[in-house]
């Protein structure tokens, strides 16, 4: 049964800090809620939650259904930054509206459309999907890391995955951008890849932050 979009994002909340952060369960003053908030009631009476006192617990109907709702949000920031390029404060706003309507199946395709990508664009990983599960091998050997590249196999560059934020401002100033062309020329003692009519040369963690959709091979 679906719940309304104010009951998703209480469940959103809560799968980050039971998933994520590890809590057991959430206070309804960190969720700024009272027990009889409307969200709260409608997440009750739809078996997502259990109150015990103060405190809420997702249950397994609240798991699934607060995982596919950061599963979409994740998934739209990688939409809005890789394919829109939208930029700055705007993306997460933006992200909570996209996560509503992208229903099951449309975040599959959108997902597929970005390559199956691990992470949003602020590093935390996206929840995988049954369209990532059935892809899987195949996704391997067309994307893959900058790093696993052959000498002479060329692309175009899919997604970061990264969590430092000053590498990845080191990537981008380099102009290493979601779509661009990328080819590796050398692996060894460093990497290094051409970029449009610029040639660059990087570690092997920076290699393995930047994925490519591989489209040929010499």
């Amino acid at each position: 049964m679906k719940i309304s979009n104010d009951a998703e994002e209480i469940v959103e909340r809560m799968w980050v800090c039971t998933e994520e952060k590890g809590m057991e369960s959430v206070p309804l003053d960190t969720l700024g809620m009272e027990k009889e908030s409307a969200e709260i009631l409608e997440l009750i009476e739809k078996k997502n939650i259990t109150l015990q006192g103060n405190n809420v617990i997702l249950n397994q109907k609240g798991i699934e259904n607060g995982r596919n709702v950061v599963r979409r949000h994740r998934l739209a920031e990688r939409l809005l930054v890789d394919v829109l390029d939208t930029k700055g404060r705007y993306i997460h706003n933006a992200a909570c509206e996209f996560e509503h309507v992208l229903h099951r199946g449309i975040d599959d395709k959108i997902c597929t459309l970005l390559g199956h990508p691990r992470t949003c664009p602020h590093g935390r990983n996206i929840p995988e999907g049954e369209c990532c599960r059935k892809a899987k091998d195949r996704i391997e050997r067309v994307v893959a890391p900058l790093s696993t590249l052959s000498n002479g196999q060329q692309g175009k560059v899919a997604y970061f995955d990264i969590k430092d934020e000053e590498r990845l401002q080191k990537i981008m100033s380099m102009g290493v951008l979601p779509s661009m062309p990328i080819g590796l020329v050398q692996s060894y003692p460093s990497y290094v890849f051409d970029l449009e009519h610029t040639r660059y040369a990087v570690d092997r963690e920076m290699a393995d932050c930047i994925y490519v959709k591989i489209e040929s091979e010499v």
